[in-house]
């Protein structure tokens, strides 16, 4: 099951277990509830039946949890359905004869509790019979819901892959065809050669952008130095932007990533750093407690918080679609992908490993 797919999972087997799960438990309380109220008119009608019984002279069941004691009192207002409930007993006065005098009546309440405790016990094991039932119910309709989702998402993945190989042929034939066009001297300077350059090698970003993202949920992670990404990565821009110094403050740094995934990142930080800087400008790289920094001295971000929304973007060229992808990367390698900037100072991007 795919990233995404889990995700949809999850979410549709909270809702509904969740639904049921709270019917069933405020179901089960306000069952237990009424047990109790019945259990409690069950033991005011043993204590009237005890006396009179008594009142009677029948013989008495032998029940040591009933005590009585004839009170020679007057009580204002009499109701025959006083019934008191104390701590550790139940509470009820009789009248004894019609010359006036009570009968007041004791029960404890172990017995009560008991069966209490018997009736909790069945409900709650009903309760997590309840529960594992329509848990199961709820993991295989997940399933079946997730079906067409994933039919539709495996359409369209394989078309995207299609159409991404089949844009790699004519782009590199572009790519090849401009570098002929770059050495003939005819063409020096030429304005409109080097918008059509500029707007193939946006194409070829993107084109590469998209081959790795489509690999997001399929990628497999390993653990590695990735220094050694980082020198190759910072290689390859120092040979366009000659006018700009980077540095390298790390030694070794271990890590579990998707060697093509991160490689991938790394461009997408260190070709904005690298183009959106300044002359003689610097791009540091350093690392303090698992986290990974990328630093500049550049234009900087007004808004740095929103740099890594898809399509957002300050700047007249590129498609703000690389930023985007360069977090959902990092989410599949669960790296934390942060920045923080200030206009005409620079921007620092922020990978925090949690691996």
């Amino acid at each position: 099951m795919l990233k995404h797919e889990k995700k949809a999972f999850i979410k549709f087997f909270a809702t509904y277990f969740g639904s049921v799960a709270i019917l069933i438990l405020a179901s089960g309380f306000f069952y237990f509830e009424e047990q109790k109220q019945m259990l409690i008119k069950k033991e005011h009608f043993s204590m009237i039946d005890h006396i009179r019984q008594f009142k009677m002279k029948l013989p008495m069941p032998k029940n040591s949890s009933i005590t009585y004691e004839i009170l020679d009192i007057k009580i204002p207002d009499f109701n025959m359905n006083n019934f008191t409930i104390k701590e550790s007993y139940f509470e009820k006065y009789m009248p004894y004869k019609w010359e006036g005098g009570y009968i007041l009546v004791k029960k404890d309440k172990s017995e009560f509790y008991k069966n209490l405790f018997s009736v909790k016990l069945n409900i709650i094991s009903a309760q997590i019979l309840l529960l594992l039932l329509f848990a199961t119910l709820s993991y295989f309709l997940a399933l079946r819901a997730l079906r067409p989702m994933q039919e539709a998402i495996v359409k369209l993945d394989n078309f995207s892959k299609d159409l991404i190989h089949d844009l790699n042929t004519p782009l590199t034939s572009i790519l090849l065809n401009m570098k002929l066009l770059e050495k003939n001297s005819d063409f020096d300077d030429s304005k409109p050669l080097s918008r059509i350059k500029k707007n193939v090698e946006n194409i070829s970003e993107l084109h590469n952008n998209l081959t790795t993202l489509l690999q997001e949920d399929t990628m497999l992670v390993s653990e590695q130095n990735i220094v050694k990404i980082i020198e190759d990565v910072v290689l390859t821009h120092q040979k366009i932007y000659t006018h700009l110094e980077y540095e390298i403050e790390l030694k070794e740094f271990y890590a579990s990533v998707n060697q093509n995934a991160f490689t991938q990142v790394l461009i997408n930080l260190i070709s904005n750093a690298s183009k959106y800087n300044k002359e003689n400008g610097y791009i540091k790289i350093y690392s303090i407690n698992r986290v990974l920094y990328i630093e500049d001295n550049g234009v900087g971000i007004k808004n740095p918080s929103e740099i890594f929304n898809r399509s957002y973007t300050e700047q007249k060229s590129g498609t703000g679609i690389g930023l985007d992808i360069s977090k959902r990367l990092c989410e599949a390698m669960d790296i934390e992908i942060y920045a923080t900037s200030e206009t005409g100072v620079g921007t620092t991007v922020s990978l925090k490993f949690k691996n």
